[in-house]
């Protein structure tokens, strides 16, 4: 494991950091491969089994959110009016990001901005290592998380291909907005001289959509993550989990990235696959549960094949 952290961190300099899913689909199938690497490869193969569905879907999704302002024009005002209607009496009617970035943002990179540039590469991360995890310690567990996971993306997916809506960054450079909002997500990887990091993450953002900020799905995996992990964690530990989601929320609004309708409306979709796929499970459970009540009660199998049938 040890060789496989030094590998990392020397792909992290030298490359950048593992932002594309193919990419990071390599590291974490390599720390399962390091973590276990007392069972046989056969057994190492059944990651690349489980996952390659997911990688593929996670590459498609990417390069179809990149078309998903070929068929609407963006939306832009009525965002930036949702914002100041929310927060205008304590922003001098300002949407938050021009508030924060007047108070916060200096010429020198601050402790905060540091901060904010790992909480946004979080986003890349999270989700996969925490997927990663219950792959290897409950198959069913790491299903259910997968299921909400995709269920999330797809919601997320059609909303910007029939809503496109502009970050603030963007209304900035088109004049939507009084003053220039500086998008700095990347900001605080200078203050470590990463610029490695920084550039993986300044290419991928050029190959995104630019207007895809509605709903906010870095936010909302944030809060899926804790979530799905809440009702199994003590409750003096909760208040930690959803610091990560708050965290997450002001590092967009601050660097530009996002309004805070957008992460609002990101949190309802979390809440509505929450309670979809759930009650989704749950049906599909008691139907089997009927259908094997039934087999028992006629004799049969679950297939509908007589017992007497099947012994021979």
């Amino acid at each position: 494991m040890a060789l496989w952290v030094v590998a990392f961190v020397l792909g992290w300099l030298l490359v950048g950091l593992p932002t594309d899913p193919v990419y990071a689909f390599f590291w974490l199938w390599t720390a399962t491969v390091a973590w276990r690497s007392h069972l046989p490869w056969r057994q190492h193969l059944t990651f690349a089994r489980d996952w390659l569905p997911v990688v593929v879907l996670l590459a498609i999704y990417n390069i179809s959110r990149g078309f998903a302002d070929d068929y609407f024009a963006p939306h832009v005002t009525e965002l930036i009016q949702a914002d100041e209607w929310m927060f205008g009496w304590a922003t001098g009617g300002q949407v938050p990001t021009i508030w924060l970035q007047r108070n916060l943002l200096h010429p020198d990179v601050r402790w905060y901005d540091v901060l904010a540039s790992f909480v946004y590469f979080s986003h890349f991360v999270a989700a996969l290592t925490a997927a990663v995890v219950l792959w290897l310690v409950s198959r069913p567990r790491w299903a259910a998380f997968m299921r909400r996971w995709f269920a999330l993306s797809l919601a997320g997916l059609v909303t910007y291909f029939v809503y496109p809506a502009a970050p603030p960054w963007w209304a900035s450079v088109h004049g939507f907005l009084p003053v220039e909002v500086a998008r700095t997500s990347n900001r605080g990887w200078q203050e470590f001289g990463l610029h490695g990091a920084g550039n993986t993450l300044n290419v991928l953002q050029l190959a995104s959509n630019p207007v895809a900020a509605m709903p906010s799905l870095h936010t909302a995996f944030a809060l899926f993550v804790v979530l799905f992990f809440l009702p199994t964690v003590r409750r003096r530990w909760w208040p930690v989990l959803l610091a990560y989601p708050l965290a997450m929320t002001f590092t967009l609004v601050y660097t530009g990235e996002h309004y805070v309708i957008d992460v609002l409306v990101g949190w309802a979709y979390v809440a509505a696959v929450f309670l979809l796929v759930g009650a989704g499970e749950r049906w599909w459970a008691a139907r089997r549960a009927g259908t094997a009540d039934r087999a028992r009660e006629d004799g049969t199998g679950e297939d509908g094949t007589g017992a007497g049938q099947r012994i021979r």
